[in-house]
């Protein structure tokens, strides 16, 4: 049961997730954390770094990950099936229409009409990840929390460098995690 509970998750994940990934994030959240409470958000942002940091679609490293911790192998396969079927499906469709219809502005501005939704899911999963890595302070209220110092500084100086210098955005991950270990190692 469990399985099919892993199987039909991220099967919804994987049909509603319209823009890759990112946009993922706030759909694979609420099925693993808040529908089936198979991962804290804390486990989750750590699957979710993990999965970003492995080679690889975002969302499929996802599940297979949180497959892996709910079943084991075979949950594993089971949530990248279920990740990867409904987009299978979707993308061969719409291969089919596209090629046969691609001169119809309707077409056009269908595609052009889900731009500014999934440019809102990516900003929801990102802003979700940016108050947790900020504010993980569980045993205090929501209102007295203060932001992590060490977790704010590493954020800004690496947007600052990102938006300033434009190196790729491994070199800014890679330099926030080792001045993540430094600074949560020193201090």
């Amino acid at each position: 049961m469990e399985l099919l509970q892993l199987f039909l998750s991220f099967f919804q994940v994987g049909l509603f997730s319209i823009g890759g990934g990112y946009a993922a994030m706030p759909l694979i959240e609420e099925q693993v954390v808040n529908l089936h409470p198979w991962l804290t958000m804390q486990q989750f942002a750590d699957i979710m770094t993990i999965a970003e940091m492995t080679p690889g679609p975002i969302a499929i490293n996802c599940a297979t990950f949180v497959g892996i911790r709910i079943a084991g192998l075979p949950g594993a396969v089971i949530a990248t099936l279920g990740c990867i079927t409904p987009s299978s499906i979707i993308v061969m469709t719409l291969a089919y229409v596209y090629y046969r219809f691609r001169g119809l502005k309707t077409v056009q501005g269908i595609l052009s009409g889900l731009r500014p939704a999934v440019v809102a899911m990516i900003a929801s999963a990102g802003w979700s990840l940016l108050i947790l890595a900020l504010y993980n302070q569980k045993n205090l209220p929501a209102d007295l929390r203060l932001p992590d110092l060490r977790a704010l500084v590493i954020f800004l100086v690496g947007f600052i460098i990102l938006r300033v210098k434009k190196p790729g955005p491994m070199w800014i991950m890679a330099g926030s995690g080792l001045a993540g270990i430094l600074l949560y190692s020193l201090f």
